[in-house]
């Protein structure tokens, strides 16, 4: 069981949420225009869940619950992505990281042009982790940071994701 980490690890503000869906690392607040997924956040272990407001919600929570299942189940929910033009190229380079495997901050960074520390920062910014799969981007002698962070539960999350996945170092 993870332990909720430093208050500052989960989000602080009043975020209106479509749902809230528990998988065993974590509470996945999810945010949902009418049409498209617009947020996962990774809320404690022991925030309340809430069902899901509309069929898009419910459609997203399936997914991932289909996901939780078979790590190698292939998200197709429609999203809404906002960010800079860095940040969406690192964005679709980690949707192009197979299940299984990991990128090193520095090989994306290599492959894109771009540096270690920025390629982290888009990692972190990253709206939609699980559908966009920052979880796999990992630390050339560790598995890195999660969230904005270098330890606590975000890591232990990172971890869950990864051995779900059937990464192996």
């Amino acid at each position: 069981m993870l332990e909720s980490g430093a208050a500052h690890a989960w989000p602080t503000t009043s975020v209106s949420y479509q749902a809230k869906f528990k998988i065993p690392c974590a509470v996945l607040g999810i945010r949902v225009t009418a049409d498209q997924l617009s947020g996962i956040e990774f809320l404690p272990l022991n925030a309340g869940t809430l069902a899901p407001s509309n069929a898009l919600a419910r459609e997203v929570c399936s997914q991932i619950a289909a996901y939780v299942c078979d790590p190698d189940f292939r998200f197709d929910v429609p999203v809404l992505l906002s960010g800079t033009v860095h940040q969406m190229q690192v964005w679709q380079a980690l949707r192009d990281i197979p299940r299984g495997e990991a990128r090193t901050y520095g090989a994306l960074a290599q492959q894109l042009g771009s540096s270690p520390r920025a390629i982290g920062r888009a990692c972190g910014d990253n709206p939609i982790p699980l559908i966009i799969p920052c979880h796999r981007v990992v630390a050339k002698n560790g598995p890195g940071g999660f969230m904005h962070h270098a330890s606590g539960a975000p890591l232990a999350i990172k971890g869950w994701l990864l051995r779900h996945e059937g990464w192996r170092r």
